[in-house]
């Protein structure tokens, strides 16, 4: 694993608007930055990252079946009591899901260490599904990298393969809040799939999903929504007025119900629990553990928070980072595992699951320890 310094693509910014790459730049600052890459071995690949992500995966949907099944370990997890039952009953029936994302700290040497699991809304897909691999074919194409260069990327095929075999009821919706380029970018990604993959796919805001006067969700026409996929987390769903008439409403939603488990950092205590001295697991704690089972080095992530927000990192050489945010509540502490150093910068992988595959990677760097919403997305490549 290397970080390697190369030359943009002087038209990158304009191919990026033409094709709907909206957020390519935040507050000025760049969010897609091509001036370096990534370069890994095969070997790297399948055995270090594809192999675990799969394991992994496997290990968390078991915990699944074992959570819904306890009222205990909901109640560990946070999860409201009306939406317990719902939750558990959208897993018997096997609800499909789609996606998910596994944030793994990794230097090329060591084993690949799971820091959280993005299973319910996981952002960053277009630039590592699409906008990645033109950037592979082109720079192939104009010598800047060798014709033998490769990608772990077929993100974007197992994303048709997954819609094409997804049996819903139609129109299938895609809603996100409104404000956000990032979220629309995303969803138009995956609405433009799955029209491909033969739905009929429409794009609503979830500010403008109504309830009518039988419970059920409707658009804007009054029309019912019978399938949504929703990017936005089914904590904040579950907050709003009708959180408790979800169960009612007849609409199949993409992220399932069940996905509520996987989306809740409490599952890295979880999986712990299970399966301790895992090499690709970091010891994690529910905060209301006794300190001795606390980690010299330790990192507090709220039970529901994202894109970094309200982390706070003790490691065990003095090191005292905490970003703020609007997360509170409940909490894990998880040993304190600092991402790797190249150039100064800090490298996540983000390792992509559709449905049960692990199926390719995006990167995310930082000056800081802590992946935040500005942190910059770097292509990858594979050479040996």
């Amino acid at each position: 694993m290397q970080r390697i310094a190369l030359r943009e693509r002087p038209d990158w910014r304009a191919q990026a608007e033409r094709l709907g790459f909206a957020f390519h730049t935040f507050d000025g600052e760049p969010y897609w930055d091509e001036s370096a890459a990534y370069r890994f071995s095969l070997r790297q690949i399948e055995e270090d990252l594809e192999a675990p992500t799969e394991e992994l995966h496997a290990m968390s949907l078991a915990l699944v079946e074992e959570v819904v099944a306890s009222e205990a370990l909901l109640e560990r997890l946070g999860v409201p009591a009306f939406f317990r039952e719902h939750l558990a009953a959208s897993w018997r029936r096997r609800e499909p899901h789609l996606y998910g994302r596994l944030d793994l700290a990794y230097d090329g040497q060591g084993p690949a260490k799971l820091l959280e699991l993005n299973y319910d809304t996981p952002t960053a897909l277009y630039e590592a599904a699409f906008f990645q691999w033109l950037w592979l074919e082109q720079l192939r194409l104009s010598g800047e990298l060798p014709a033998a260069a490769d990608q772990f990327n077929s993100i974007q095929e197992c994303l048709f393969e997954r819609f094409a075999g997804l049996a819903v009821q139609q129109p299938l919706y895609f809603a996100s809040v409104r404000d956000s380029l990032e979220d629309r970018g995303t969803i138009d990604y995956l609405r433009d799939i799955a029209t491909q993959a033969g739905h009929d796919a429409r794009h609503i805001a979830i500010e403008d999903i109504g309830l009518d006067r039988t419970g059920g969700f409707v658009d804007l026409d009054e029309r019912h929504i019978p399938t949504l996929f929703k990017l936005y987390p089914w904590e904040f769903l579950l907050e709003e007025d009708f959180g408790p008439r979800i169960a009612g409403a007849f609409t199949r939603f993409i992220e399932p119900p069940w996905k509520a488990v996987l989306s809740n950092k409490g599952i890295l205590a979880l999986l712990w629990e299970r399966h301790p001295g895992h090499p690709n697991l970091l010891p994690a704690f529910f905060d209301a553990e006794p300190e001795a089972t606390l980690p010299a080095g330790w990192v507090r992530k709220p039970l529901f928070s994202r894109e970094g927000a309200n982390i706070q990192l003790h490691a065990a050489d003095g090191l005292h980072l905490c970003v703020p945010g609007p997360y509170g509540g409940a909490a894990v502490r998880q040993a304190c595992h600092l991402l790797p150093c190249f150039a100064g910068q800090h490298p996540v992988i983000g390792s992509w699951v559709v449905g049960d595959r692990a199926c390719g990677i995006g990167i995310r760097e930082d000056a800081s320890p802590i992946t935040q919403d500005s942190s910059r997305f770097l292509p990858h490549f594979i050479l040996d």
